[in-house]
């Protein structure tokens, strides 16, 4: 399973590479939940999210073979982006299979940042099936956008520089797509403090993860009906379940318009404007889905900025 000592060594691997986002307050939103509120801002990392981190890590450890080859991956935006990054860096040809549902403005930093954008399926269930088909077809490095480790021990640096910007913190409340995000970060956490507790949240319209621990397995989604498109996962897989089942508290639902909530809330309260991913965290706690003691450390990953211009309106 996923260790500390993978995130360690990822952190000295990007180190420099991505910013070292800002961990911020909100009296004003701390107050709503009854607590000391943290926001650890990934938002400001490079490429708009915390993908930056996952991917810069696993293309770095590529062999010259697939290198050479290229690499592949599905996304519906913030991994294609930040995957794109990555291999530009490194000189390396990158293909990404998005949705034709996605949103143009990711669809176009993608292809800003080098990649050849693949536009397939009218959702992420369709652009998976994609991707690992022309990962066959053309001999390319599929990169995960979640379940895998150098992926994941990425994405828990984040974690890391949370826990030496707001120590002792009581709880941490991450946003859940494919569960890659909030297996670095609790993996960090549970190493470094035990008695954190840990929290994910998934939209009601694609929780994956939510099924899967309810099943006791891995399953797979029929149907994806989110405004978060970055936690759209259309499947849950092994490698990421059994770190959550370890070492996360519990997961939680929460609907399209406290998602929205969120938004509006962190863009007026705190200045800070976010995708409805990005603002997952804050509206479990602003709802109580996730209840904290009075008085307690808590912090909110605020994992994207990548938001939709023409989106936003509906959701302002």
């Amino acid at each position: 399973m996923l260790d500390l000592d993978a995130v360690m060594q990822a952190r000295q691997r990007i180190s420099g590479r991505v910013h070292v986002t800002p961990t911020m307050t909100s009296t004003v939103l701390g107050d709503r939940i009854g607590a000391r509120l943290f926001l650890k801002c990934e938002c400001f990392q490079k490429t708009g999210s915390f993908k930056s981190r996952g991917a810069l890590n696993r293309v770095d450890q590529l062999d010259a073979t697939a290198k050479a080859r290229g690499v592949i991956t599905v996304s519906a935006g913030n991994h294609a982006q930040a995957l794109a990054w990555a291999s530009r860096a490194a000189g390396v040809r990158c293909t990404v299979v998005m949705p034709e549902t996605a949103s143009t403005a990711k669809v176009a930093a993608s292809r800003g940042y080098g990649a050849e954008v693949v536009l397939h399926g009218a959702s992420s269930i369709e652009a998976f099936a994609r991707a690992e088909d022309l990962a066959k077809e053309r001999g390319l490095t599929f990169v995960h956008p979640f379940n895998d480790e150098q992926i994941a021990a990425g994405q828990g640096t984040a974690a890391l520089e949370l826990m030496e910007q707001a120590p002792d913190l009581d709880v941490v409340v991450v946003p859940v797509g494919g569960g890659g995000l909030i297996s670095g970060i609790a993996t960090a956490v549970k190493s470094r403090r035990p008695t954190t507790r840990v929290f994910g949240v998934e939209p009601i319209g694609a929780n994956v993860i939510r099924r899967s621990l309810d099943a006791g397995h891995p399953v797979r989604l029929e149907k994806i009906d989110t405004i978060a498109d970055g936690l759209a996962a259309p499947k849950s897989e092994e490698m990421t379940l059994d770190v959550i089942r370890n070492r996360v508290d519990d997961v939680v639902t929460i609907s399209d318009a406290d998602l929205a909530a969120a938004v509006r809330d962190l863009l007026t309260f705190t200045k800070i404007l976010v995708e409805p991913a990005g603002a997952a965290g804050v509206a479990a706690l602003l709802t109580g889905a996730v209840k904290v003691p009075k008085g307690a450390r808590v912090a909110a990953v605020v994992s994207g900025g990548n938001v939709d211009l023409e989106r936003l309106k509906s959701v302002l």
